[in-house]
């Protein structure tokens, strides 16, 4: 198993696709990606729970255990998070965490990445904040809050919905520690990303949307009798995928 903070590296940012289930996690893995995190609503909506309202901590946990046998290392989202979430999450088998601020106040949630980090040193915490996040960006409000989490023993900075590239570059520069973003397909790309200084580029629940948009326009084909595509992983491989591990 890698080292998980060491995959944060300038100029070859660790893209991370996140996964809501066993069979997700495997195909990605077996694609050759070297980490991987879960996605809240991806893990919510799969299970008929709110996203963002704390409903999915056994999910998360159960989810983590399956896929601990993987050659991976893997990440938790546990939304705001909290010191059982997040040592729950390593028990499984988690290397680290994602825990986000939702615009409540900072040094509450300093607070917490200072107890997380002294109830398992060894965690990598994503410090999220979410000036960015269905909101119009504030600037000094994220440098003020990644610096304090920063300097609250955080491993990592995560602000999604950032996409102005000069945004991205005073991120960057105010903090020592990695910086994730949230890849925005009409706004991104890894080459600008990798440029600009960010170490880590998530997918969040992309992957899983675009996994019911194509399960709603293969049923849509199908009824309509319009062509299905040719590169769909046969059921063979599916059930022998189902039953891997990391040894096989």
């Amino acid at each position: 198993m890698r080292d998980f903070a060491a995959l944060h590296r300038a100029g070859d940012p660790l893209v991370l696709p996140n996964v809501w289930d066993v069979a997700s996690a495997r195909h990605l893995a077996a694609a050759g990606f070297t980490a991987l995190g879960t996605t809240s609503l991806g893990i919510a909506a799969a299970n008929g729970l709110p996203d963002g309202q704390g409903a999915i901590c056994a999910e998360t946990v159960r989810l983590i255990a399956a896929l601990a046998p993987l050659p991976v290392c893997l990440t938790a989202d546990i939304e705001t998070g909290s010191v059982e979430a997040a040592a729950a999450v390593a028990e499984a088998g988690a290397a680290g965490v994602n825990m986000e601020d939702a615009m409540g106040p900072a040094a509450a949630h300093a607070a917490l990445i200072r107890a997380v980090k002294r109830q398992v040193p060894g965690l990598f915490v994503n410090a999220r904040t979410d000036t960015y996040w269905q909101r119009p960006g504030d600037l000094a409000e994220t440098l003020a809050r990644v610096r304090l989490y920063a300097e609250a023993g955080a491993d990592g900075v995560f602000v999604p919905g950032l996409s102005d590239p000069g945004d991205i570059a005073a991120v960057v520069a105010a903090v020592d520690i990695p910086v994730n973003v949230l890849f925005l397909p009409d706004r991104h790309t890894v080459a600008a990303l990798t440029d600009l200084g960010v170490r880590r580029i998530s997918t969040g629940s992309l992957l899983f949307r675009a996994a019911l948009a194509a399960s709603v326009q293969t049923a849509t084909a199908v009824r309509d009798g319009l062509p299905i595509a040719a590169d769909l992983p046969s059921y063979a491989q599916v059930d022998a995928g189902s039953q891997a591990t990391g040894d096989s």
